[in-house]
């Protein structure tokens, strides 16, 4: 699983700067609950508007879009390929900070720009003591603006008045006996609570504004559990699916990644069972969607497979190709990365040959693929590698990325030559000669390869070994399950639509 670059989020990180403590400290629910991890739910900042919980304006991703415009190198330029402005707006501020944390860290961008758009980022949140010690870095001073100041006292004083409001049914959850005395049937619920607890449906309302409060102060777990219960009492649809999505939200930035691919599922079937305005409106859903569940593809131990699955579904390809073209670069690294899925690799080099959107990991495909260039590859590949390290989402998977890449050259280079010379072969792997030797070796061995080494003229020699029917035929019909699903969930989904 990827390392998310912050002491609260998966993986090695540095620990965050030291900060006053949080205004999450006022909550009396979560001195008795016994916060868990409250020192490490403060780092992360929160977007605000559109459908879902909190969607963020675009001041911070052009600001760094800007930075990655001004910056410069002499051989290859990183910060032309940074995608942290473009997954910006489509993501919820808490889960932008991550990626400006990542950012400082590999020094891509000059410090005082990235804290600068720290702030930015911070502006519309309640976590304004951290807002106060990255300004205080930025300009060398403790002193700190008076309207920070002011928004922090008024901020205290919203926290207590939403304290006071959900109070009640706050305390009712507070308690694991009267819980369990609720069940799946809202109605019931809410006439249980209304009778024996005095908790009416005000009441439930000042829970999901408290749980959203929570979450801007940056307690997660407060915030995942409140709108958990919320979910199960409210009988708004459309604040149960903003609800939804804060829950969602609230478990990436816990790293429960189990429950997140739940709520990304629930998600998924909101969004498609859904009656929009205009199809436009779902197809913004799903690019929201999507982005958001980066985190868990590169997270969760199945996570690859799952954006396979999900990025080739047709619906959602069309929303990647009209709205997010910059995602096939995930697409492209978890099929390469995949062995099991190499059967979609056809259907990948496909789209990309048809596809205006570019970088290093995409044109490593094409160059391979389609042109059969395996000079360009080769630089690709060494383009790829800087990029991989530079990247949030991929840098976890940089050596399996190369490794497999490699096999891609070597794989290919193999079917059209008879008699390969290694130096030459090491070249074109970006490997040593002794290295490159070891490794087809090993290639060798592990796959059973019809091959062999001629150590004297340093040289391998491919055996003929044509496949035999039966290979074609599961070759072929390899991904003919996930494809039929994909067709008879669409006919299905159609037909639901027509017959409401």
């Amino acid at each position: 699983a990827i390392a998310l670059p912050l002491s609260r989020t998966p993986g090695p990180a540095q620990p965050p700067r030291a900060s006053a403590p949080p205004l999450s400290c006022l909550c009396s629910f979560e001195e008795r609950r016994g916060e868990r991890d409250s020192s490490r739910k403060r780092r992360l900042v929160k977007a605000s508007g559109c459908q879902v919980f909190f969607l963020g304006d675009r001041v911070f991703t052009q600001q760094i879009a800007a930075m990655a415009s001004a910056t410069e190198a002499p051989a290859f330029n990183v910060a032309k390929y940074d995608l942290t402005s473009e997954l910006g707006k489509h993501l919820d501020r808490h889960l932008v900070f991550p990626l400006l944390e990542f950012l400082q860290m590999q020094n891509i961008y000059p410090e005082a720009e990235i804290l600068e758009a720290k702030i930015q980022l911070l502006q519309k949140t309640n976590m304004l003591d951290f807002a106060a010690d990255i300004y205080k870095s930025l300009h060398g001073t403790e002193d700190v603006p008076a309207d920070m100041q002011a928004r922090r006292a008024q901020v205290i004083v919203n926290l207590q008045e939403l304290q006071v409001k959900a109070e009640k049914v706050v305390n009712f959850l507070s308690d694991p006996a009267l819980v369990k005395q609720l069940r799946s049937d809202k109605s019931y619920n809410l006439n249980f609570l209304q009778e024996s607890h005095a908790i009416g449906t005000e009441d439930i309302d000042a829970l999901f504004h408290y749980a959203k409060f929570q979450f801007e102060c940056g307690n997660y777990s407060a915030a995942a559990e409140f709108l958990y219960h919320y979910r199960s009492l409210c009988t708004n649809n459309e604040r149960g699916a903003s609800a939804l999505w804060g829950k969602f939200a609230s478990d990436i930035l816990q790293q429960d990644w189990d429950t997140a691919v739940e709520d990304m599922t629930r998600l998924k079937d909101n969004i498609e069972n859904k009656a929009y305005a205009s199809p436009l409106a779902q197809v913004h859903a799903r690019t929201w969607l999507i982005h958001w569940s980066l985190f868990v593809f590169f997270n969760h131990e199945n996570g690859r497979n799952s954006i396979i699955d999900l990025f080739f579904q047709e619906r959602y390809m069309h929303s990647i190709q009209a709205e997010a073209p910059h995602l096939l670069r995930y697409l492209a690294a978890a099929v390469i990365t995949n062995k099991r899925r190499r059967s979609m690799l056809k259907d990948l080099v496909k789209i990309l040959q048809n596809e205006t959107y570019s970088d290093p990991i995409t044109e490593f495909l094409v160059c391979l693929f389609v042109d059969y260039d395996f000079e360009a590859a080769q630089l690709k590949l060494q383009q790829c590698d800087a990029v991989l390290q530079n990247d949030f989402f991929l840098v976890g998977c940089r050596e399996e990325f190369n490794e497999n890449a490699r096999l891609f050259i070597f794989e290919t280079y193999c079917r059209i030559h008879q008699c390969i010379d290694i130096k030459m072969l090491a070249g074109k792997l970006n490997m040593d000669h002794d290295s490159a030797e070891r490794w087809i070796v090993n290639l060798i061995r592990s796959t059973k390869l019809n091959a062999k080494i001629d150590s004297e003229a340093g040289t391998v020699i491919m055996g003929t070994d044509a496949p035999s029917i039966h290979e074609l035929i599961v070759e072929k019909t390899k991904a003919l399950t996930s494809k039929t699903y994909s067709l008879s969930h669409a006919v299905l989904s159609n037909t639901q639509a027509i017959a409401q």
